[in-house]
């Protein structure tokens, strides 16, 4: 299975943020649409799992079209999904361990065994081995990003969502996160889709790259075919040059 996203349009009043975004994910594959902040990557990802509904266009997601679902569906399909929000969005007054444990307390035949045990496998996946106890405020970024993976796998989802993972972080630990993406693709073979501005961790962690712009999926390709890429807009973004992208020099503009 995989997810498809085809001609999708969103506008917030008078803006609009999508206009006819168009992807495909294959199965097993990790993918990331990078753009500058607010061109709209984590509306997508909102879409994906239900939290906004399209104007127009299709959202599948393990053959099931997202839109459609309510109450019992929705949360059937929400299972196979793991969201690894931008900053973690862990609950300051619950212990690490309590956060991961949240969503395995709704399954049936999970005991308190069960999800202890799964809890620790878990931090063990994510390098956090000994810090159950630990609270939010006593992590530090990186781990507060690794304990928000350690939550969002908890369920062996199917596939990962990963909105904006290594904001904030120095060169160092934006490496080990990047790290770890890859570990779940190839321990948990997960697909997986990563919404980031980060072109050095976009190339490290995806099997291809979709640049967003003006609400449309202005390239897609793989990490070698980005960086030999002859269009201005993708090549000003990939180099941080806003000449470039913003087409205030001559060149070509037309996706070629």
């Amino acid at each position: 299975m995989s997810i498809r996203l085809g001609g999708l349009r969103k506008s917030f009043g008078t803006k609009e943020v999508l206009r006819g975004f168009t992807l495909t994910v294959e199965e097993g594959e990790t993918a990331a649409i990078v753009g500058p902040s607010g061109c709209g990557k984590s509306v997508l990802l909102k879409h994906l799992v239900g939290l906004l509904r399209p104007d127009a266009g299709t959202v599948v997601v393990d053959g099931t079209a997202v839109p459609g679902l309510r109450g019992k569906e929705l949360a059937a399909l929400r299972r196979k999904i793991g969201y690894v929000f931008q900053f973690a969005a862990l609950f300051d007054s619950m212990t690490v361990a309590a956060n991961i444990a949240m969503g395995l307390r709704r399954l049936r035949g999970w005991d308190r065994n069960r999800i202890a045990e799964r809890v620790a496998e878990c931090l063990g996946l994510v390098d956090l081995n000994g810090m159950g106890g630990r609270y939010p405020a006593e992590l530090s970024g990186g781990q507060r990003k690794r304990a928000g993976l350690a939550r969002a796998i908890a369920a062996s989802p199917k596939y990962l969502l990963y909105d904006e993972p290594t904001t904030g972080l120095d060169p160092v630990m934006t490496s080990a996160i990047d790290r770890l993406v890859l570990k779940m693709r190839d321990e948990l073979g997960v697909t997986a889709l990563v919404v980031t501005h980060d072109m050095t961790s976009a190339f490290r962690v995806a099997d291809r790259i979709t640049l967003l712009h003006e609400g449309k999926a202005r390239f897609t390709g793989s990490p070698a075919e980005v960086r030999t890429a002859g269009d201005d807009v993708l090549r000003g973004f990939v180099e941080g040059d806003p000449a470039l992208y913003y087409g205030l020099r001559g060149g070509r503009n037309d996706g070629a």
